[in-house]
Order: C-alpha cells, then structure tokens, then sequence
C-alpha cells in the first residue's frame, strides 16, 4: 500500500517506513549468512574461504547493477511526491527496460571473466574451483537479484516498504530449505548455496510482480507508458549510473583487500569472509536508515516540503547515533560469539582475527550511520557527483591499507581500511550537505503542492516540449527532466 512521506511527524514516518525496511534488510542477509553457516560447518573452511574469495569480484559487477537499480527509483519517488501518476507509471517502465538490459549484460559477460578474474586477483589456487562453481552460479541468477531489488525499491519510492518484507521472509524460509537439501542433502557443494538463493530471489520477484498487478494501481504500467522516450532514459541512467559506480568503486576497494588476503593464507580469507558476513548483518540498520533518508528526501523535494527535508536529515542524524551506539556496542562484545556460528571447532586464529575485525568496525559504526544518511539525503535529491566523489575516497583509504597497512601489519592492518574510508567520506558529505541544505532554505515551503520544486515540466507550445534545466545555487549540478507529453490531470 502507497503511503506519501510527505506528512506527519518526520522522525515518526521515518520510523515507521525504516522498521520493515530493516527487518527486510536483515533478512536478506540471512541469505548469505544462512549459506556461510551450512558452507562452513558442512564443507570446512576452505570451501568458506572459497566463497569469500569471489566476494570482491561478484560485488563488483551485481554490485554496479543493484545500485542502478535503487537509482531507478529516485525519479519514481519524485514523481509520487509531485502526485504525478502518469510521470510514475512512465519511470517504473524505464527503471525496468533499463533494468533487463543490465541484467542481461552481466548474465551473458560474467561468467566468461569468472575464472581470469580469479586468477588475476591471486586467489589459492586450491580454492579457484569452488570459487569458480559459485560465482558462475551467482551470475547466471543475477536477473532474480536485480529485479527483486529494483521492485523493492519502486515499492518503496511510493512509500511502501512492508511489502518486500513479507515477501523477503517466505524467500528466506524458502532459502533456507533448499540449501540444507542441496549441500548436506544432494552433496551439491557450493554451487548448491548459491543454486538454492538465485531459486529463492525468483520466487520473490514473482510474488512481488503479482502484489503490483492485483493491488498497486500506481506502478501498474500501460501499455502506452512502454513507450519511454532517449531523454527519460537518459534523465534514470543519469542518476542510475552514479549510484552504481559508487558500488564498483567500494568493490575495486574490496578486490585491493582481497588480493592482499589471498598473500595471508586460507586462515584470513575466512577470518575475513566470515567477519563480514556479521558485519554487514550488524550494518542493516544503519543502511536501511540511508535507504529510508532517500526515498523521504526524494518524496518531499517532489512534493516541495524542504523544511520537512531539513528536519527530517537532522532527526535521522540523531537515530544513526542512537542506533550505531546500540549495534556497536553489542558486535565489539560479542565478537567472537558470532563468529564461531560459521565456523567449526579448532579454528582460534580464524576467530581471534574476525573478532578483531568487528571491534574495529563496531567501535566506529556512529561515522558509517551519519555517512549512510546523509549520502542517502543528497542521492533523494538528485545530486549524484559529491557522493561518486566520496566513493572515491573511500577506493583510495581501502587500497592504501591493504597496501601499505597490510604490508606492515598483515590481517589487523587490512582491517582499518573501512574506517579510514568512513571518515575520508564523511569529511566531504558533511560540507556538501549543508550547501545543500542552505540552497534549500532559500526556497519557499509550500503545503500541500504537488508541483516539484526543482522538476521544472516543459512548456509545451504546438506539440513541442521546450528543455527546461534547474542549476540548484551552490552545487554545480543540473537535472533536465523532459516528460513525453503533460498530464491533463494536473493542474
């Protein structure tokens, strides 16, 4: 069900939407927690290690892609907040050609650059094999996870995120299920975990597609709404792409930290594989916040409410602080509890290194909460360079430690290069966001307006649309957005 972020008490509608977008976000990564613990437990640390070390490399390209995907859905929600059903109907039908010709692409080119991949990135060669076996695997379903992810999104950009909820738990029993018959059950190895999530991600995407076709009138698309025109395209690809070459950028990050990993030993591979694996179960509350951040940001720049923007990122601040104290606090103390859920007996080192690991990150999660909202306020309203800008950063924080850190200090060297990335970023989001935010303050709040206040509509004079770009004061950036014909339903 639709709901407009447009209205209420902005600490109170973030809440609320940001609840099941968590609990979802949880969820799904106990996808991956779920195959950690059965690969490690059933098939021993080297076939753990093996699934970590195609981590980089799968994050790398499916990466790229969902964070398209979630860009997709920023127009969506600008259009929602505007009240413009047609505008809405017409970028759901552009996020999803654009989001089938990406899958596409790296269902078909992936699996080919699996194996050279690998390689290039120095992986054990003991473990290539089943490294191989489940990338391949991951890649051929990369359709069902890009798809789920950019319906989720549009679900949310309209202000509904309990649907992917529901469906995030039946595909997670599901997934559940399947990886315990084919791994222990059929002997399917590793391929089978990565078999039994691409099953349980279709599943979702198929309940998610029904859901829209019997009960969410708004992203039903026309068949006159199929006809996007290049510049719509252009206008999701321009905020689409950015997002996903922030993901590739944290990525290549990830590869520097892989390669040195490899150089440790089959030991730090799956102290590391494993250490993420909880942290980025421990991060689903601060992430979901960002998420939640840009779909409000979004929604009342549509709707021209940037007083509610305003207090709505400075009220998020203060519950990352809340939150990332809280999960901080409880990963850095029971560290190695959590680790030793994916891991058998007898593996001290793997443990006492993961635990190290999520001390350090744990006792910084109050940088990455701020950094998650206030990327997630400037991407909902539309700025796409400062946050490609701060991927950057972090590229260059986690190269150098792998680098340089890891060469000196080896595994706990390695470790504090998501810190250093956390805080190089947030030295420029902070500056940028309240140049934003003043740009803002120059406007006018206008109640219950439906017009965008930096969507300008073309004026159309004979059946021809005149280009109209809004250059936002104090960011040197444009948004040009060229709807194929007005609605006549808005005034």
């Amino acid at each position: 069900m639709s709901k407009a972020l447009t209205t209420g008490a902005p600490w109170r509608v973030l809440l609320v939407f940001v609840v099941p977008l968590f609990i979802g976000n949880v969820i799904q990564q106990l996808y991956q927690l779920t195959d950690a613990m059965v690969v490690g437990r059933v098939l021993g640390v080297d076939a753990l290690a093996a699934v970590g070390a195609t981590g980089s490399f799968i994050f790398l390209l499916v990466g790229f892609a969902w964070g398209m995907t979630s860009g997709f859905a920023i127009p969506t929600a600008q259009a929602f907040g505007a009240g413009d059903a047609r505008a809405v109907r017409r970028s759901v039908a552009a996020g999803s050609i654009l989001t089938a010709a990406v899958s596409l692409l790296v269902t078909v080119a992936a699996p080919l650059l699996t194996g050279p991949a690998l390689r290039l990135l120095r992986t054990p060669e003991e473990l290539v094999p089943q490294a191989t076996t489940f990338a391949v695997v991951t890649f051929l379903g990369t359709a069902t996870t890009m798809f789920f992810n950019y319906l989720a999104a549009v679900l949310r950009a309209i202000g509904d995120s309990r649907t992917p909820l529901v469906f995030l738990v039946v595909a997670c029993g599901l997934n559940i299920v399947l990886v315990l018959v084919a791994v222990p059950g059929l002997g399917l190895g590793v391929g089978g975990a990565a078999l039994a999530t691409v099953v349980a991600q279709a599943v979702s995407v198929a309940l998610t597609l029904d859901h829209i076709r019997r009960r969410v009138p708004e992203l039903r698309v026309r068949r006159e709404d199929w006809d996007v025109t290049p510049a719509e395209l252009r206008h999701h690809l321009h905020l689409g792409v950015p997002m996903g070459f922030q993901a590739s950028i944290i990525a290549l990050g990830m590869i520097a930290v892989q390669v040195r990993l490899n150089s440790l030993g089959s030991d730090a591979v799956a102290a590391f594989t494993t250490a993420v694996r909880v942290d980025h179960f421990a991060m689903a509350l601060l992430n979901s916040l960002g998420i939640a951040v840009s779909m409000y940001a979004a929604q009342n720049l549509g709707a021209r409410r940037p007083d509610r923007i305003r207090t709505g990122v400075r009220q998020a601040l203060w519950m990352s602080v809340v939150g990332s104290a809280v999960v901080g606090t409880v990963v850095a103390i029971a560290g190695s509890s959590l680790v030793r859920l994916f891991v058998g007996p007898g593996e001290d080192d793997v443990v006492r290194m993961a635990a190290y690991f999520l001390l350090v990150n744990g006792g910084l999660y109050v940088v990455l909460g701020g950094l998650f909202v206030l990327r997630g306020a400037l991407q909902g309203l539309g700025y796409t360079a400062v946050p490609t800008i701060t991927g950057l950063l972090e590229l260059v924080c986690r190269v150098g430690a792998a680098v340089v850190l890891g060469a000196v200090w080896g595994f706990e060297g390695v470790v504090w290069g998501n810190p250093l990335a956390w805080i190089a970023a947030m030295t420029v989001l902070i500056p940028a966001y309240v140049r934003a935010r003043r740009a803002l303050e120059r406007r006018e709040p206008v109640v219950g307006a439906v017009q965008p206040a930096v969507v300008v509509e073309s004026a159309v004079a004979g059946g021809a649309a005149e280009e109209v770009a809004v250059l936002e004061a104090g960011v040197a950036e444009a948004e040009v957005i060229r709807p194929a014909q007005p609605d006549p339903a808005r005034p």
